[in-house]
């Protein structure tokens, strides 16, 4: 693996050479925000702010990224999980942001090859109300052909024409009437939260002060009027951060802040497309792959996508003009998605079924009128007057190249060019990984191995240290305490939200469960951070409380 030099590293020489673990302390990297001048200031833990973070700490810079919840915890937690070109990114003529999708796509299955899987999708064809009908299945196959000619076939394998009997073998709940063939073809898919966090951290490990629960109250200016820093509020006190150039990525939330001041209209016309995610237990749909189903009333297709002992299926596109630190799936939303699922496959599913939710904003750029599902996922940068930077709009897909383009812009500001690095640059736990050798020692080895790559010891090594901390932490899920642990010292995670619903997703898989898994969550954070019993026992109270309401607004129960 190759490691580039940066000016203040948060790592030791033998955690260089993988001896230890990277140890992030809160403590730490907020005596840093308060007291080092920095180059590049980042606000906004998404996947987009997490990859310019790593791309100005390889390039050299002074860097800090800044989150005011928790790494990911917005729309990059809230994905439908694809790392893929876009099919009907063709279908509206964009073919060139395809095919730059594609080559990003093969990037990150080398960078990060712990987090990033094939993914199989499967496009069943019905002699009628299907996805698509045999007449139009001619044209599909060209649309297919072009696909892989974009750029498909860097993942090595072309699309797959099925009989009706090879569809059923990939999901078999399928109902047969109808069903004359099928087509597959392949992209990838990848855990966004742990894809974010992975991000952070490699660029922490590159130099770079990360701090996530540290909120921007305001954007400070020189006697010029340039922006030269912000005040941030971390830990119940404000903290003065010096920086020559300040980055604003944090998402759909430029519509209601853009930097310069609370309430003031954003210049960059953000309009949030709501994409919500229901979990279904997978026996109830048994698929192997993404299986593309018709919902009736609607252009855009849905899917449903096996992950771990679930399938979600998702998603919708609509646009959103409610309040963004509480977007939730509601009953109408869960109502309409089972409807075309039930409509597709041999199985009854109900709401009852349901044992996670997610929901999210899409960041798209563009004026009102129209759907959103119609609008092209390209990304803008904005430099103004003051010196801020904004980026918004793009997909988890192209985002680092989106991360490229904004250091570009900042590196003008500063005036040093330096080369972008990260086409080549493997994240923490991807460098010597082989995914086929992990996943066929099966167990715990290949639990390990997809979450956290050749990092998987340091978690192993907690077990030895306390065979104990093997056990289950949410009851049906291969998630053990020794991660939670794992999560406190080398992650950044402080509250109980922080680990169930990113370090380990327990809170999509499994949202009840998860919520009689809080208490001994907050068990270990007490035992980690030395925390006050009083402050964990609120945590835990909160994030029942949440996963309450989540539920109530997925029913349709809410007051």
């Amino acid at each position: 693996m190759k490691f580039f030099p940066s000016r203040k590293p948060n790592k030791t020489r033998s955690e260089m050479y993988g001896a230890e673990p990277l140890r992030l302390q809160r403590p730490e990297q907020l005596e840093r925000l308060e007291s080092e001048t920095y180059d590049i200031l980042i606000v906004g833990g998404g996947v987009t702010g997490a990859y310019a973070a790593l791309d100005a700490s390889l390039r050299g810079y002074r860097v800090a990224l800044i989150e005011k919840s928790d790494f990911a915890s917005g729309t990059s937690s809230k994905s439908s999980k694809m790392v893929h070109g876009g099919l009907r990114y063709i279908e509206q003529g964009n073919l060139g942001l395809v095919r730059h999708s594609l080559l990003e796509r093969q990037r990150m299955r080398r960078n990060a090859r712990h987090l990033v899987q094939r993914l199989p999708f499967l496009f069943p064809v019905l002699d009628k109300n299907g996805v698509f009908d045999k007449r139009m299945s001619s044209a599909f196959e060209s649309l297919l052909w072009t696909y892989d000619l974009a750029g498909g076939w860097r993942e090595g394998i072309l699309h797959q024409k099925l009989t009706p009997a090879e569809v059923l073998s990939h999901c078999p709940t399928l109902k047969e009437e109808q069903l004359s063939g099928g087509f597959m073809y392949f992209d990838a898919r990848v855990d966004d939260a742990r894809l974010t966090l992975a991000l952070v951290r490699t660029a922490a490990f590159h130099g770079a002060t990360v701090t996530n629960h540290a909120e921007v109250i305001e954007t400070t200016r020189d006697q010029h009027g340039k922006v030269n820093g912000a005040i941030v509020y971390a830990d119940a006190r404000e903290i003065r951060v010096k920086a020559r150039v300040v980055i604003m990525a944090t998402g759909v939330w430029l519509r209601d802040w853009n930097g310069l001041k609370k309430g003031e209209a954003s210049p960059l016309n953000i309009r949030p497309a709501k994409g919500v995610h229901v979990a279904i237990p997978w026996m109830k749909i048994r698929n192997d792959c993404t299986v593309t189903i018709p919902v009736a009333g609607r252009s855009r297709r849905a899917t449903i996508t096996r992950w771990g002992n679930v399938s979600y299926l998702g998603t919708t596109d609509e646009d959103y003009q409610g309040d963004l630190n509480d977007v939730h799936c509601n009953r109408t939303e869960l109502d309409f998605l089972l409807e075309g699922a039930n409509s597709a496959l041999k199985t009854d599913l109900r709401p009852e079924d349901v044992v996670g939710s997610i929901a999210g904003c899409r960041p798209l750029v563009g004026v009102a009128g129209g759907k959103t599902v119609e609008m092209k996922r390209n990304h803008e940068i904005r430099v103004s007057a003051d010196g801020l930077i904004t980026i918004v709009g793009g997909k988890l897909t192209t985002s680092r190249h989106m991360a490229e383009e904004t250091i570009d812009a900042a590196s003008k500001i500063l005036g040093r060019k330096k080369a972008c690095s990260t086409k080549t640059a493997y994240l923490l736990g991807a460098a010597g990984y082989d995914p086929q050798a992990i996943l066929a020692s099966g167990g715990l080895s290949a639990h390990l191995g997809e979450r956290y790559g050749t990092e998987a010891h340091f978690v192993s090594d907690i077990i030895q240290a306390d065979p104990s901390l093997m056990k289950p932490i949410v009851a049906g899920l291969p998630y053990t305490e020794a991660e939670v642990v794992y999560a406190v010292r080398h992650e950044l995670a402080s509250t109980v939200d922080d680990v169930l619903s990113r370090r380990i997703r327990a809170r999509l898989m499994a949202r009840d469960a998860s919520a009689s898994a809080a208490e001994r969550v907050g068990e270990i954070l007490q035992q980690e951070l030395r925390l006050h019993p009083e402050h964990v026992a609120k945590q835990v109270a909160s994030y029942q409380a949440a996963i309450k309401h989540e539920k109530s607004m997925l029913m349709g129960t809410s007051e």
